[in-house]
């Protein structure tokens, strides 16, 4: 009889096994694949967790808590980035993490659900070294560890309908401390920055306390515009070091005026903002047009 429940899984996997095994010959890429697969079982169980399966260069484990399931997936990261057998031609052996925190039903040591969908997805929306989540586990995250997630991309969930938000989890040792999860707060420092963004009577405000907005047409983001040329999730803008950087994330681009006159275009890429001026999504900004955004960096 199963027993619903809710738990964080996680899914991880050894990026490129087959090149490995064409490089490496069978034997050899074998041990190696096998190396990684006993670092993410160790971390899995050090962090309070279950290995639910292993299938060939890919581990699947559960966890009580989605802070657990961090903890063991940066462990995880940590630990073959930096291990000395694990590496081709000087390249360390990357993974890729995907995971997601919600209602399962576990039967026989054995875990079935949507939930497990839906961290198997995390996992082939992640690149070598990413670690991504979605917000379902995020809002289950403990203050330090959801200081250290950001909001990169939406994808489609079978089943789900909608898009959903992809976050990524910053692992490296310069974002996060030996002791997980607590966070480095480098860019935290006094004497910072602070961005204020107006739209129509909207502000939002972008600095220590609130380090990353969202802009775009959907529901859900810090700032919603709407406009058959904004992506759903449109642009980000992030506080990193006392820099105010603007990541589009959209369709059709990002366009930046300064009041100065200068004017920038970014898709797909960053743009540090200075000063003051106008932000356009998907076309020039228009000092009068209701979906032109104002922008202001404060030096503090």
């Amino acid at each position: 009889m199963g027993k619903d429940i809710e738990l964080a899984i996680l899914f991880a996997d050894v990026v490129g096994s087959t090149r490995l095994y064409e490089l490496m010959g069978d034997l050899r890429a074998r041990d190696m694949v096998s190396t990684c697969i006993d670092v993410m079982r160790s971390a899995t169980e050090q962090r309070h967790g279950t290995v639910i399966k292993t299938m060939g260069d890919e581990v699947m484990a559960s966890f009580p808590s989605a802070d657990e399931a961090l903890n063991a997936a940066a462990q995880m990261q940590q630990q073959i980035s930096a291990h000395a057998q694990l590496k081709v031609d000087g390249q360390p052996v990357s993974i890729r993490i995907g995971c997601h925190f919600g209602p399962v039903v576990l039967e026989s040591r054995d875990v079935f659900g949507s939930t497990v969908h839906t961290a198997n997805r995390m996992t082939s929306q992640a690149k070598a070294g990413q670690i991504i989540t979605t917000a379902a586990t995020v809002e289950h995250l403990s203050p330090d560890w959801r200081a250290a997630c950001r909001l990169i991309d939406t994808a489609p969930i079978k089943g789900q309908g909608n898009e959903v938000p992809l976050y990524e989890v910053l692992w490296q040792t310069e974002d996060v401390t030996s002791m997980v999860p607590a966070i480095a707060l480098k860019g935290r420092q006094a004497g910072g920055a602070r961005l204020r963004l107006r739209w129509l009577d909207h502000e939002v405000v972008v600095d220590d306390h609130h380090p990353s907005v969202t802009i775009g047409r959907a529901e859900d983001n810090d700032l919603v515009v709407k406009g058959n040329l904004i992506s759903r999730l449109h642009a980000r803008i992030e506080l990193s070091r006392n820099k105010l950087v603007l990541i589009d994330q959209s369709t059709n681009g990002t366009f930046v005026q300064t009041l100065g006159g200068e004017e920038s275009f970014v898709r797909r890429d960053s743009l540090q903002l200075k000063g003051e001026g106008l932000i356009g999504l998907g076309r020039l900004p228009e000092a009068e047009s209701a979906q032109t955004i104002r922008f202001a960096c404060e030096i503090l």
